[in-house]
C-alpha cells in the first residue's frame, strides 16, 4: 500500500497544486470524503466547498468550485472549474458577491436564477472561509448551501 497520496489540482487556468500528501478531503456533490492512502479508485464530482489536504501535521485548505475528482490508490487529481488558495481570495470582492447573491435569493425568481444565485452564495461564502483561515491543523464547521427551491 503506498504511504503517500501524489495530488494534483487543476483549473482551466493553471496547474494549482502538485504534492504528495497524506490526506486529502474534498467537497463532492453528495458530500464531504476523505481519502488516505490506498483509497478504492472512485470518480465523483465535485461541489462548491473547501478542500484540504494534509502533510504531516499542516493542513492546507483551497477554495474548490465544481468539477470532477478521480480517485485512485495513489494519488488523486481534481480537475475544477475554480481553485484558489487562502492568500488568492479577494476578501472584499468575496462580501460583495455574498451580498449580491443574497439579495438575489431574497427575490421569487424562476429556477435556473435561484439555482445560480445559490451556487454564486456559496462561493462566496467558501471564498470567506478559506481566506480567514490560511493553513493550521484542526477542523472548524463548514458553511452549508441553502436548500435548492422547492
Amino acid at each position: 500500500m503506498p504511504s503517500k497520496i501524489h495530488l494534483d489540482i487543476v483549473t482551466p487556468d493553471r496547474l494549482l497544486v502538485r504534492e504528495d500528501v497524506d490526506e486529502v478531503e474534498i467537497p463532492g456533490a453528495d458530500g464531504y470524503f476523505g481519502v488516505l492512502p490506498g483509497h478504492t479508485p472512485l470518480l465523483a464530482a465535485l461541489a462548491v466547498g473547501e478542500l484540504w489536504y494534509r502533510q504531516g501535521q499542516d493542513k492546507t485548505y483551497l477554495s474548490i468550485a465544481l468539477g470532477f475528482a478521480e480517485v485512485l490508490p495513489d494519488r488523486v487529481t481534481i480537475l475544477a472549474q475554480l481553485a484558489e488558495r487562502p492568500e488568492e481570495i479577494d476578501v472584499t470582492r468575496a462580501e460583495e458577491a455574498r451580498t449580491r447573491a443574497e439579495a438575489r435569493l431574497s427575490q421569487p425568481k424562476a429556477e435556473l436564477d435561484y439555482e445560480r444565485a445559490r451556487i454564486a452564495l456559496m462561493k462566496s461564502l467558501t471564498r470567506l472561509s478559506v481566506s480567514s483561515r490560511g493553513q493550521f491543523a484542526g477542523r472548524v464547521g463548514r458553511q452549508r448551501m441553502p436548500p435548492p427551491q422547492a
